[in-house]
């Protein structure tokens, strides 16, 4: 069951997205932005983990989930380290996926000559 919370609710936050998309003038990046920041204000409030224990990862792979990882990571830190937690903590959680991303991009810039859009 699993499975279908999370295509649902995956899909309700690419739906949403979509729809900023498409009727507002809002660029691709702002709804990044706001995505990521929703992901930890719904974390800061406590709104997002009951929505990662359902969806698993229909939740966890949008750009909220990042959001969601930065902030737990956050807590997670602060609770250990104390104040210096909170400088720390967002970037060690999300080390890996911010090294694939970065070395996934210049892959594809190696394998394919980027060019400027036309």
């Amino acid at each position: 069951m699993q499975y279908v919370y999370a295509f649902i609710i995956g899909g309700i936050l690419c739906v949403i997205a979509q729809i900023l998309i498409d009727k507002t003038k809002l660029t691709p990046a702002k709804i990044l932005v706001l995505y990521v920041t929703a992901g930890v204000a719904l974390t800061a409030l406590g709104l997002y983990e009951p929505l990662v224990n359902l969806a698993g990862a229909g939740a966890t792979v949008p750009l909220t989930g990042f959001g969601y990882a930065l902030a737990k990571g956050v807590e997670e830190a602060v609770a250990k380290d104390g104040f210096t937690g909170i400088f720390a903590g967002g970037l060690t959680a999300c080390s890996a996926g911010i090294a694939a991303a970065v070395c996934f991009g210049i892959l594809a810039a190696v394998i394919r000559k980027p060019a400027p859009k036309q």
